[in-house]
């Protein structure tokens, strides 16, 4: 999904870009991984496409972590279904 339909879905919704931008549901997610759910951050950096900035780590590392990252997708989606229940 590109950046420009979530931004027209927010607008469709009445939310425009000053009160949050589909980069922040981006940001939000990361941190809420890691501080509250405490899944590894290389996990979620593979997982949002983040490529390594150490050119060694580019060259070497050529892990995917899809076992890891599928689980941490479910534990993603399980939370917000958490959040959902609680409104």
């Amino acid at each position: 999904m590109s950046n420009a339909a979530i931004t027209a879905a927010l607008r469709a919704m009445g939310i425009d870009g000053s009160e949050q931008t589909a980069h922040g549901f981006r940001a939000t997610a990361r941190t809420l991984l890691d501080e509250v759910l405490g899944i590894r951050p290389d996990y979620i950096e593979h997982q949002l496409g983040h490529t390594v900035k150490d050119p060694l780590g580019r060259a070497y590392n050529r892990t995917t972590h899809l076992k890891e990252r599928r689980e941490m997708m479910q534990v993603w989606a399980d939370y917000l279904d958490t959040l959902k229940e609680q409104v």
